[in-house]
C-alpha cells in the first residue's frame, strides 16, 4: 500500500466510467482549455502492455520519505506561488498551463482534481536541482519500476552523497522530491502522457 505516482495512458484518460474519474477530468480539462483559447489535449498515447525495464515508457514511484524537507526547500527558494504548484496538484499533465485547473471532480484524496502543467512545475524542479547541487547524471532518469525509489532508499543515494558532497546530499528525503517531481514532469513531456497519484 501506499501513495504512487504512476503514468495514464488512453484508455484509462479517456475512460468515463474508470473508478477515479479519470474520463470526467479528461472532458472537464479539455473544457477549460477551450475556455482559455488552448487546444484541448487529446494525443495521449496509449499504455505500454509490457514492462520493459529502462525502457521509459511507463511512471511509477512510490512517495515514501518525509516531505517536510522538500517543503522548506520549495518555500526557500521559489516565489510564493511556486511550493502550491509543486504540493496541490493531483493531477499532472503535458500543457503549458500557466496556473493550475481545480476540476470538482473526486481525485485519489481529495474532493476535487488540481491539474498543473508539466512544463511549469519541470521549471521549478530544475530550479530546486540547481539550488541543492542535485547530480541529475548519477540518478535514474526511466523511472517506470521504482527505480527511483529504490535508488533513494536502498543506499545508493548515500554512496553517490559520499562521492559528490553537496547540499543535496544533506536532505536525501527533500532530494527525492526534487528528482522525483523532476522525472514525472519530463516523462510526462516526453510521452505526452498524464501522471496522477494513485
Amino acid at each position: 500500500m501506499g501513495i504512487y505516482l504512476v503514468s495514464v495512458g488512453a484508455r484509462e484518460w479517456f475512460d468515463p466510467d474508470e473508478e477515479e474519474g479519470r474520463g470526467a477530468v479528461a472532458t472537464g480539462l479539455n473544457e477549460e482549455l477551450r475556455r482559455r483559447g488552448l487546444p484541448p489535449y487529446e494525443s495521449v498515447p496509449e499504455e505500454a502492455t509490457r514492462l520493459v525495464r529502462g525502457s521509459g515508457t511507463r511512471f511509477e514511484e512510490k512517495l515514501v520519505p518525509s516531505m517536510d524537507g522538500f517543503v522548506r526547500l520549495a518555500h526557500a527558494h521559489l516565489a510564493p506561488s511556486g511550493p502550491g504548484t509543486l504540493l496541490d496538484w493531483s493531477v499532472l499533465v503535458p500543457v503549458p498551463l500557466d496556473e493550475e485547473i481545480e476540476l470538482p471532480v473526486e481525485s485519489a484524496y481529495s474532493d476535487t482534481t488540481v491539474i498543473a502543467g508539466a512544463p511549469r512545475v519541470l521549471d521549478l524542479t530544475r530550479r530546486l536541482a540547481e539550488a541543492v547541487r542535485l547530480p541529475l547524471d548519477a540518478i535514474p532518469e526511466a523511472c517506470d519500476n521504482l527505480d527511483l525509489t529504490t535508488w533513494f532508499l536502498e543506499g545508493d543515494a548515500e554512496r553517490v552523497a559520499g562521492a559528490r558532497p553537496g547540499p543535496w546530499g544533506e536532505d536525501l528525503d527533500a532530494a527525492f522530491y526534487v528528482a522525483l517531481y523532476l522525472r514525472a514532469a519530463q516523462h510526462s513531456l516526453r510521452r505526452n502522457c498524464p501522471i496522477v497519484y494513485t
